[in-house]
């Protein structure tokens, strides 16, 4: 339970540090943020919990594959003006998109195995 508290305590901090430093420095600020912190952090923590490398190798290859499958769910968003299609609309399909995200994800996961 203690472990549980100090991850959340540790996220939040890189959080609140990033925000604090937005005023003072912007441009580093916007780097920290831009950064796949919350990979970074799970993947780190996951390793220090269960010191398995190979699960957790396992653990960035998947995230890898993911974060482009992920960027499906802005699709429709992107073309929302050309479809005349509204926020919900949107949103909806994104995440049905995001569904179809998963299989492929699945499936080039399978692959690398």
């Amino acid at each position: 339970m203690l472990a549980s508290i100090a991850k959340v305590l540790f996220a939040a901090f890189v959080i609140a540090f990033s925000s604090w430093l937005s005023e003072k420095k912007p441009e580093v600020a916007g780097f920290i943020v831009a950064l796949p912190l919350v990979s970074i952090l799970a993947i780190l923590f996951s390793f220090i919990e269960f010191r398995d490398s190979e699960a957790t190798i396992t653990f960035a290859k998947s995230i890898l594959v993911g974060v482009p499958v992920s960027y499906l769910f802005f699709v429709p968003f992107f073309f929302a003006e050309r479809l005349g299609i509204g926020f919900w609309a949107c949103f909806s399909s994104g995440v049905g998109l995001l569904v179809v995200g998963f299989f492929i994800h699945q499936y080039v996961i399978g692959l690398l195995r």
